[in-house]
């Protein structure tokens, strides 16, 4: 256990935040069903899911100089005990989650009230306040085995939540039933993982994990533990060529699903990746096997490459979002691959950046499909002079996530740039650069269906709803101040990247 820890076990409300990051949405989401008055259901949903953005911030603000917060369940002290801990890495993801999940109920009312039917609003935003409980949850958890738990409650809640979108397409079934099944391999390599690492030490507690890890490298167990945690987990985060299920998903899901999902729930399996690779593993376990550097780096770069072709050619404006962020993910996880300090900003910092970036253009895409009854190119011809708000948020973010200096995409690849110079990888750096100019053609393809396209008859005629419009803009001007005012975000992900390499929780 890391003696810096400041433990808190049952004292003020202040010193309960750890708990009540989880608690409101969990509690939140009964209530609502309890109640069960429609009119009721997005209030109760956003009031939760702002509670939790202010509790984030706090606890952000309390570990963001490298502290770490020990939180004991019923006062059981770990590794006995359940514990919650925060330092710098999750505090961050916290915060990222939470704020994007109060952005999207912001925008959410409209759109939901255009795709999903009345008398299902209050069970839609019942899944939608667990799939948030369990991203925290996995994200604030100090236990192996909570990890797997809550990532099933965030699973389950979200197969509910992509199959909402049958009310406008019935494919949103097959793309739920898909990403059931993949999911459900993945959190079965997981859970066999973590049994696999108990039968080593007898402990689920990650710290204590990592403690009792550091001694059995050489363990035959321990390494096919390992190996299942990374398999299962590239599940979730969608490693290239284990993201099959997610075009599909995306694509199909209720418009608000799919801004939420694409700027969330991958950050978060890269974080859990993050933590074990880093915490319970040791970056020296990591050198030992170099798995990230014959394993995740080409198959980053595949990712880069391969998922951008494919973006370029798609016709859906969703459909081509989401091969994007596969090839983000990819830029992720080559930072990882680096195995430095200044890899892992990248990472983290591209993690926050991508976020925002995508919530803004996932968003823009709710509304073309609200206004123009549909997200294919086709559809969205013209529409720059038709809803000029809307398209002019999208030119924004699409710079963002080109990486055009002033953006905030740019500082993710700045850094991720950095770090392959770092390591005298220069070829690796070209290819960074390289894969960013695909994404110039893809969002040029937008634009130019925007602006240069001749609208069709059935098109956009007129703006989004100001509800819809001004949290798109929100995420957009997030993705230009965060291109200029560094300091939170890069102090944040540096202060993350330097507790995972040293391998502290």
């Amino acid at each position: 256990m890391a003696s810096e820890a400041i433990t808190y076990a049952t004292m003020t409300w202040q010193e309960q935040l750890p708990v009540l990051q989880v608690l409101v949405p969990f509690v939140a989401a009964p209530l609502l069903v309890t109640i069960g008055h429609k009119g009721l259901a997005w209030p109760l949903t956003m009031l939760a899911s702002a509670i939790s953005l202010i509790v984030s911030a706090l606890l952000l603000a309390q570990v963001i100089d490298g502290s770490v917060i020990s939180y004991r369940l019923g006062g059981w002290a770990p590794p006995l005990g359940i514990e919650y801990r925060v330092d710098a890495a999750n505090a961050f993801v916290l915060f990222l989650v939470s704020a994007i999940a109060t952005l999207v109920l912001a925008y959410a009312r409209a759109s939901v009230a255009a795709e999903i039917p009345r008398e299902k609003h209050t069970l839609f935003y019942t899944a939608f306040l667990l799939c948030l409980t369990g991203l925290l949850g996995v994200t604030i958890t100090g236990d192996a085995f909570n990890v797997f738990v809550f990532l099933e409650i965030s699973s389950l809640s979200t197969y509910v939540l992509i199959a909402e979108g049958a009310h406008r397409d019935k494919r949103a079934l097959t793309a739920a039933y898909d990403y059931l099944i993949m999911g459900t391999i993945g959190a079965t390599f997981f859970v066999i993982g973590i049994g696999f690492l108990y039968m080593a030490t007898g402990t689920l507690n990650i710290a204590d994990l990592a403690e009792r890890l550091s001694t059995q490298t050489d363990s035959r167990t321990v390494r096919a533990g390992f190996a299942f945690v990374v398999v299962g987990i590239g599940l979730k985060v969608a490693i290239y060529p284990l993201h099959l299920w997610l075009p599909r998903a995306y694509t199909f899901a209720p418009s608000v699903v799919s801004v939420f999902l694409a700027a969330t729930a991958t950050k978060v399996a890269i974080y859990v990746l993050l933590r074990f690779m880093f915490t319970v593993f040791k970056p020296a376990f990591l050198f030992e096997l170099q798995t990230l550097e014959f394993i995740i780096l080409p198959f980053a770069v595949i990712a880069m490459f391969a998922a951008s072709f494919i973006a370029i050619f798609q016709s859906d404006f969703k459909r081509l979002l989401a091969y994007s962020s596969i090839a983000q993910i990819g830029y992720m996880l080559l930072g990882i691959a680096f195995l430095s300090s200044t890899g892992l900003t990248a990472t983290i910092v591209h993690l926050f950046n991508h976020g925002i970036t995508k919530a803004a253009l996932f968003m823009a895409v709710g509304a073309y499909a609200l206004r123009a009854g549909g997200s294919f190119m086709d559809n969205i011809a013209g529409a720059g002079r038709t809803m000029p708000w809307t398209s002019a948020a999208v030119v924004i973010a699409g710079l963002s996530l080109i990486g055009v200096p002033g953006t905030a995409g740019f500082i993710s690849k700045w850094v991720l740039v950095q770090a392959a110079l770092e390591k005298g990888w220069w070829p690796v750096a070209i290819l960074i650069v390289a894969s960013s100019l695909l994404a110039v053609i893809y969002v040029w393809k937008v634009i130019e269906a925007l602006y240069l396209a001749k609208p069709l008859e059935g098109g956009a005629t007129r703006e989004a709803p100001l509800s819809m419009v001004i949290p798109t803009w929100i995420a957009a001007l997030a993705s230009i101040w965060f291109g200029f005012s560094t300091g939170v975000t890069l102090e944040a992900a540096e202060a993350a990247a330097n507790g995972l390499m040293n391998g502290v929780r």
